[in-house]
Order: structure tokens, then sequence, then C-alpha cells
């Protein structure tokens, strides 16, 4: 088992040894540096944290765990308890809070729980915050409340509601629309708490629901993560129920993918590509993806007259090239929307809006849809390297071979040839070099990696 500690949060499987998993000691450690930080990087001289969780088995108790600790240091907490990481994001600047905290390992399995930390905007930490709240923790250097300035909890259990009220608020989700299209919809909820509020959003949007595995008790059905090997069930209920599609989430509901009629994936890479393509088509504006993302959306974009730009993988990175670019909307190619009209940040249910209406616009069916954008097709694979290996000097030589091509060095080494392109990034933890590549046929991307993986073989040689 393990703990992982980065600047995004910590991450773990509960039980186990201190130090090594993410055991109850683990969790308060952490929380009481996030607090520490707080107090420390604060005017205000009564801080105050909205706290929520997925339904995660272990999600209760670390979630009592991080409260407490967060009131011992004198800080107030807002409890909206079962939730999703974009309700929690939205929460925050709705309380007017310094921060939030959100208790999801998001699409790992149910062994595993993680503290994922916010700021005031409601936004994740940058890797600076981070590294700091890292380095409180492994002092132990808390300075705990005295009893009469403890903190306090106050229970607010109505924000999946809220949420679904500010995405059904958007100008460019019209219910109405929607309705009047008819639409039925299976819902894979994965036992989490995308079980309670897709239904619910779907509902208020007039659309008949069938819901699978929408019950919020922790226990996954299947493996968490929206990959196509782990929605056989989805795919054959939505063709068995005659739906128009499926929809399914991971469990802190960050992650957004659609199956078609035909119980076929639209493709993760897809759900931004239709999203933004509806968006730009209303609003002329950029985008933003990260460079292991389709060209999809560089296309879309382009198709409407804006420019694409692409970050460095992870969504604080993904935020900040939106907001230097003015991006109307961007997000990830694992299904993670990002529509600042909402919020900077990764959310399921503006993605379900801003489809819905996009398709019911449309009047074509998803399988249809898909068919408007190029198909391309990705291999992911990775190279195994001895400790001793030169990685960096690696990738160097790569980036001098191809100097010819369209070269982004802003993450590892992308490589963007006419038809294809092909992206290199080291691993911060292993001796492994990553290699994703992206053709218009599966063959051609699986032949480009190959053809990159003997390369680097040479190299090494």
């Amino acid at each position: 088992m393990s703990l992982i500690k980065s600047i995004s949060g910590i991450r773990g499987t509960i039980g186990g040894k201190t130090g090594d998993n993410l055991t109850p000691i683990d969790t308060v450690k952490f929380a009481a540096a996030y607090g520490t930080w707080l107090k420390n990087n604060s005017e205000n001289k009564k801080l105050k944290v909205v706290v929520g969780r997925d339904a995660r088995i272990s999600g209760k108790m670390v979630q009592d765990l991080t409260m407490n600790t967060l009131t011992g240091l004198g800080i107030d907490v807002i409890d909206i308890d079962l939730s999703t990481t974009p309700t929690v994001e939205i929460a925050v600047p709705l309380e007017n809070a310094d921060g939030g905290i959100i208790l999801t390992a998001s699409h790992n399995p149910k062994q595993w729980n993680a503290l994922k930390l916010l700021n005031s905007k409601g936004e994740f930490l940058d890797g600076a915050e981070g590294a700091k709240i890292l380095e409180y923790a492994e002092h132990d250097n808390f300075n705990f409340s005295e009893v009469d300035d403890l903190g306090s909890i106050t229970r607010k259990d109505n924000y999946m509601d809220i949420h679904i009220e500010e995405v059904l608020k958007l100008k460019l989700v019209e219910a109405d629309k929607i309705k009047k299209a008819g639409f039925k919809v299976v819902v894979d909820g994965v036992n989490s708490s995308g079980g309670i509020v897709i239904p619910k959003l779907l509902k208020k949007m007039g659309v008949e629901v069938v819901e699978l595995y929408c019950e919020p008790n922790g226990h996954f059905p299947h493996n968490p993560e929206p990959l196509k090997e782990h929605l056989t069930d989805i795919s054959e209920l939505v063709k068995k129920e005659k739906a128009d599609f499926g929809i399914v989430v991971d469990p802190d509901v960050d992650r957004l993918a659609f199956i078609d009629e035909n119980g076929e994936m639209f493709g993760e890479e897809y759900t931004l590509v239709a999203c933004a393509d509806y968006v730009l088509s209303k609003t002329s504006g950029n985008t933003v993806s990260n460079l292991s993302s389709s060209r999809a959306l560089s296309d879309v974009t382009q198709k409407h007259g804006g420019e694409y730009k692409a970050s460095a993988v992870g969504e604080v990175n993904v935020v900040k090239l939106m907001k230097d670019s003015n991006a109307i909307i961007g997000g990830e190619g694992n299904g993670g929307i990002i529509y600042p009209e909402s919020h900077y940040g990764r959310d399921s249910l503006v993605g379900v809006g801003l489809f819905l209406t996009h398709l019911a616009e449309k009047n074509i069916s998803v399988s249809k849809l898909r068919k408007e954008y190029t198909a391309y097709f990705m291999s992911k694979n990775k190279i195994q390297l001895t400790p001793e290996i030169d990685v960096d000097g690696i990738l160097k030589a790569m980036e001098e071979k191809y100097r010819n091509e369209e070269i982004s060095t802003v993450d590892g080494v992308k490589i963007d040839f006419p038809e294809n392109w092909v992206h290199l990034r080291k691993s911060n933890t292993e001796p492994i070099i990553r290699i994703y590549t992206e053709a218009k046929s599966q063959a051609k991307a699986d032949e480009l990696a190959e053809d990159m993986i003997k390369e680097i073989k040479k190299i090494i040689a």
C-alpha cells in the first residue's frame, strides 16, 4: 500500500502503518498543515473552510478527523458532507470561505482516499503553496488553539441542490430545449455522490433517467475510472432500455464520459470537444487543454476562429493558461470540462448541461454528433529505465533530433507532426518515460509509439 504526498494534496490507502498509508494520524497531520498554512497566509482573524466528501467507505471517518483538526486550530468549518469536487469548489466563494478540502481519491479504487486542497477562490493550490504545506506537515510545527478559541462546525447539506441551480442559471444551459428533446438517459454513478446529483440535475431538465449504480454506499461496482473496459454494464443497459445515450462519472464527479445509443463510447477526449464546439458556436473565444489531450479541440477551435493553446499536464496548469489566454472553455482529455462562466474547476454537471443543450439544438443522435468531429486515436505507453539513466538527457536528444518539427518543452517534449503527435513525459516518482501518441488510426498511433520507444532505446545504447 502507499502514501503519496504531492503539491496537490495527500493520497493513500486506508489502514496500515503511519507514514506508509493514509492513517488517522497522517490525516490529522496533513489537515493541520493546511490549516496552519491558511492561518499564516490570511489577514482574517477568524478563518472558515468548506469540507465535503465523496461516498467512499472511509469518507465519514476521514472527514471527521479533518474537520475536528481544523476546529482544533481555531478554524470554523462548513460541513457540506456528501458532495462532489466541483460542488465544494463552488461552495467556497459562495460561503466567502478562506479555503476548502475535498475528501476524495477521484478515480482510484475504494481502498484509497485523499485530501484535495483549495484556496479562497475554490481553486486548487499552486505548486509553491502545496510545497509549503508539505513542509509544515514534515516538521509537525503546529500551534493549536486554546479552549475558548476553538472553531465550530456548521452543517449545510443542501449544496448539491445549490450546485444544480447554479448550473441551470448558466446562459448556455437551456433546460427548456433539453426537456423538449425528450431524452431518455442511463446514468452510472459508480455508487458515489454522482449517483445522487446527476440524476437530480437531469430530472430538473425534464430528462427520463434510468439509474445504474446510483446508491452512494462507496462500494464501487467496477473500476471507477470511466474507461471503455470498465463500462460494459452501462453499454448493455443503454441498448436494452433503448436510451438516447448514457452518462458516466467518476466518484467525485469531475470526469464525464458518454455512451452513444448503440452502447459505444463517445470518447472521453470528445466530451470537451463537443462542449467546446457548442460554447464556441455561441461565444467567440479561445480554448485550452493539456499537451496530452486530443488535437480535435484545436480543430474545433480553429473552425470557430479562436486560438487553441496547450498547457502542462495538471488541472492547475490548465486553469493558469486559461486565465492568461482568456479562454472561454478548457479542460483535460479525461472528460474534465472547465467553463469559467461557472468556475475554474472540472465540473461534470456543467458538462452535462452544455452537452445536452448542444445535442438538443442539433437534434441528432450521439453517434452522429461524434461523426462531426475528426476521428483521432491515442496510444499510451511507457518505457522503464534504470535509475542511473539521464532521463532529461534522453528528452533533450529527442528534442534535438526533431528540431525541425513543431516542438513544445513546457512539460517534457511534445513533437507535433503534420498528421500526428507524440508527447514524452518523465515520471516524477520513478525512472519512466511516458509516451503518448495520437494519429488518425489506432494502428498509426501504435506504430508511432513503437518508433519512439526504438529511438529512445538507441539513445540509451
